[in-house]
């Protein structure tokens, strides 16, 4: 019988870990209503969190905003480097404050980065990317904006019972969910506010209130109006992917022509399956076929291997890449309406293109 009880607890601590990766309630004892879904105690869930933590399983618990929706403008830029200017070249491109991603990855196009620049941006996103190419001895950028989102949001599965394959069940993020872009001033406190992380306690929330002069109900008015406007995605935890267990994760890229309805259901297809957390479709060029982009996260290559050789065979897209991340040179969250953006542009104004 003990263990039994052993089995249960473990199986209700990782269906902890699901539930707060898909959406933790935004109330002013959160972790009271997730102990409720899983018949523990309130103490128990919080115990749980900390321990996830402390292994450092979990990166942080905060909103997760919409990069396009708070007025920004974002792409993933691919460049080609000589292999003896790499780490110079990545060194120099995440200097800017809106690099949030920047991997090696498998491919003569070596270094894979996603940017982005503040809706005053004095310089825009396009000039960015051409100041970058210029200063961090990148033999080629290519610019990779999204033209279409399919979906964005990854929950991990951490209880083992769900096929990795099989249909996503988690509602996820995409194009339809986006219904205001920019903010007025008066926003960006609330913005900086719910960026901050939580800490898994009984009223969490308190402590980013007091910093910022909110009081609870004030707070959980601006979640709700930034959810409502698509501005926020979710309020969840983030894991580090590998701590979590999944050590093999590739960018799958998929060689997809034809009319945009054909290449939309494609896509649409791809952001079903339960391992891809991002899709979406970007544009091609002579020296770059691929116009859809998936991200795959799997426990090892041969799971990830039969996720890829199913989205092939249910789609009958045969043209197709596999790119794996071979070393890690950033990876941040985004902070948003900082002062470091200007303080970058101002230093690289002036530079000719």
């Amino acid at each position: 019988m003990l263990v039994v009880s052993d089995e249960k607890k473990e199986l209700a601590k990782k269906s902890v870990l699901n539930l707060i990766q898909a959406d933790l309630p935004f109330e002013r004892r959160p972790f009271k209503k997730i102990a409720e879904t899983v018949s523990l105690s309130e103490d128990e869930v919080i115990d749980i969190v900390k321990e996830y933590f402390e292994r450092r399983i979990i990166r942080q618990i905060c909103a997760i905003f919409d990069t396009r929706s708070l007025g920004y403008k974002s792409m993933l830029v691919a460049a080609k480097v000589k292999k003896e200017f790499e780490e110079e070249c990545a060194r120099i491109i995440n200097t800017h404050p809106g690099v949030s991603h920047n991997y090696r990855r498998n491919h003569d196009f070596n270094l894979w980065f996603t940017i982005a620049v503040p809706p005053n941006s004095k310089i825009g996103l396009e000039r960015t990317v051409k100041i970058l190419e210029k200063i961090s001895s990148a033999d080629e950028m290519i610019m990779l904006p999204t033209i279409k989102l399919y979906k964005i949001g990854v929950v991990l599965d951490m209880t083992g019972e769900e096929d990795l394959t099989g249909e996503d069940k988690y509602k996820f993020y995409t194009e339809k969910e986006r219904k205001v872009i920019g903010v007025e001033p008066e926003e960006i406190p609330a913005i900086l506010a719910l960026q901050e992380n939580i800490m898994p306690e009984k009223q969490p929330f308190d402590f980013i209130c007091d910093k910022y002069g909110f009081s609870f109900e004030e707070l959980k008015k601006w979640f709700e109006k930034f959810k409502s406007e698509g501005k926020i995605r979710r309020y969840a935890a983030i894991l580090y992917h590998k701590r979590a267990g999944y050590t093999y994760n590739v960018m799958a890229v998929w060689e997809v022509n034809g009319s945009d309805e054909y290449i939309d259901s494609i896509g649409m297809k791809f952001a079903s399956f339960r391992s891809v957390s991002h899709c979406y479709r970007r544009p091609t060029y002579p020296s770059w076929p691929y116009s859809i982009f998936t991200m795959i996260h799997a426990r090892d290559k041969e799971e990830a291997d039969k996720i890829i050789e199913k989205m092939s065979n249910e789609t009958g897209v045969k043209n197709f890449a596999g790119l794996v991340s071979t070393k890690e040179y950033k990876k941040v969250r985004l902070r948003y309406f900082t002062p470091d953006w200007e303080e970058w542009e101002n230093k690289y104004k002036d530079i000719e293109v």
